[in-house]
């Protein structure tokens, strides 16, 4: 069964709960954005995980280096999942992997910005993370022509476990679900979104049709 991640990408911990606040009881996965944690810090990961306990709590940090160091911060704080970058160097992805190894937690490498996503992604499913996400960032999906289907094709064709993130909607969800995705990542499409909850509801029963 694909499950269903919300991407939090607010700028304060009381904008993260009060969003995840109505969001929770239709997904599974809950993950603090990039800016959201530089913007305020990592007790937003203890926050979102004492107001969530039964969910898993994903920290964003695309770390690029000093994987054991910055991996170990946030599963400290709380986090479940740990994002390190694709395009890190293997020594650093090993490191967040251990890193999660000492935490029981798990990790997972995001190939932003990596231009062969097939070939990277099966070179990093070796290294003990738990998936990869195949992701199109804010950036990549505002230049003309960008279609979710090259994630989607890129996915099936690696063959190793992982999610999807970007431009994921109430319309393309069940195609991600047909791919195999592991998880199926949605941003804006939640928080964006006049009623969140309604959203985020409607994603996850089209996922479970």
């Amino acid at each position: 069964m694909t499950k269903l991640q919300v991407a939090v990408d607010l700028l304060t911990t009381a904008d993260a709960l009060a969003l995840t606040n109505k969001v929770a009881p239709y997904v599974d996965i809950i993950e603090l954005g990039t800016p959201l944690i530089k913007s305020a810090g990592l007790g937003v990961i203890s926050a979102v995980k004492a107001a969530h306990p039964d969910k898993e709590v994903f920290a964003d940090l695309k770390t690029a280096d000093a994987g054991f160091l910055e991996a170990d911060l946030a599963f400290a704080a709380g986090a479940d999942l740990v994002t390190v970058l694709g395009a890190a160097g293997d020594a650093t992805i090993k490191g967040a992997v251990e890193a999660g190894q000492k935490h029981g937690k798990k990790v997972v490498a995001d190939l932003i910005g990596v231009e062969n996503r097939v070939e990277r992604a099966r070179e990093i499913a070796k290294l003990g993370v738990a998936f990869v996400e195949i992701h199109a960032g804010l950036d990549e999906q505002a230049q003309p022509g960008y279609s979710i289907q090259t994630l989607l094709d890129d996915g099936k064709i690696a063959g190793v476990p992982f999610s999807i993130a970007g431009g994921v909607k109430v319309d393309t969800i069940t195609a991600v679900r047909d791919a195999g995705a592991d998880v199926a990542v949605a941003g804006g499409a939640i928080y964006s979104a006049a009623d969140p909850a309604a959203a985020a509801k409607a994603l996850k029963d089209a996922l479970v049709k």
